[in-house]
């Protein structure tokens, strides 16, 4: 049986027990997680560790949007799956989302609504594509 490749997820919020919570749940499902509190915080991680998914509060602190965060972890892997956690989007943040391919998950995220859109999310990237008859993409399991 193979194992299970160890997906590392970033995860953005800047109130300290939903960050802890969605940690705590992540890591109880075997995903690498690391948790930041800032949008600054997340750019930092982000320059040190190349992420499988971003899940990002859309208002962070000082006016920083999670737009920002997955817009720099974007810049170091255009194809990474990204969500923004919210308990309110105006309906131009909305379609901002849906135009830059950002999934959104309203809070109270239910847990299992949570597990399902994260494993759907990494799944779709990760999963092996048909290319001219051969299988290619999958999480590289080497040099990363």
């Amino acid at each position: 049986m193979t194992p299970r490749p160890t997906y590392r997820i970033l995860v953005v919020d800047d109130e300290a027990s939903v960050l802890t919570t969605y940690r705590m749940i992540l890591e109880q499902q075997g995903y690498a997680v690391s948790a930041c509190g800032t949008a600054r915080a997340a750019i930092d991680a982000i320059r040190s560790t190349e992420f499988d998914l971003v899940l990002c509060d859309y208002s962070l602190e000082e006016q920083h949007t999670g737009f920002e965060v997955i817009t720099a972890a974007r810049q170091r892997n255009a194809r990474v799956p990204a969500a923004l956690l919210t308990g309110y989007a105006t309906q131009e943040a909305a379609d901002e989302a849906s135009a830059k391919n950002i999934g959104i998950m309203f809070k109270p995220i239910e847990i299992e609504e949570f597990l399902a859109t994260t494993s759907n999310m990494l799944r779709r990237e990760n999963e092996p594509r048909q290319e001219n008859g051969k299988e290619t993409g999958g999480r590289p399991q080497a040099g990363r």
